[in-house]
Parts: C-alpha cells; structure tokens; sequence
C-alpha cells in the first residue's frame, strides 16, 4: 500500500467530506481516505497496482474538486 496526501483547492463542509468519501470509498484501489477539514486535505492509502494518485485526483476532478497532490509516500 501507498500513501498521498492531496489538497483540496476550495472549502469543505460537511456535504463535500460525505461526498468526496463516498466518491473515493467507490473507486477500486483506495483502501482507505480520510479528509482533514481544518486543513482541506485529504489522506489516501491505496494499492499502487490498481491505482495512482493522477487517477485519484482525476476522480476527484470528475466531481468538481480541484486538487493537488501535496506528498506521495
């Protein structure tokens, strides 16, 4: 597993977390995300082999969140 940290470029309420969670939740390859709304970002942990970050933050972008990668570990 994989770690990133992405930032996301406009407030979060509780609606957006609700739906940026259930977005990632869905997406094959992310095991698990956790959003940070005092920061704005977002902590994914997923499986390299099914996923990258770019895929994730495309996912995102689908959604109408801007983003960017911060920290890949």
């Amino acid at each position: 597993m994989r770690e990133t940290t992405i930032q996301v470029k406009e407030p979060l309420n509780e609606e957006r977390i609700q739906m940026i969670e259930s977005r990632l939740a869905q997406t094959e390859g992310i095991e698990r995300a956790l959003v940070d709304i005092e920061s704005g970002s977002i902590w994914i942990s997923y499986n390299e082999m099914q996923i990258a970050p770019e895929l994730i933050m495309k996912a995102l972008s689908e959604h109408g969140m801007q983003s960017e990668e911060i920290q890949n570990a």
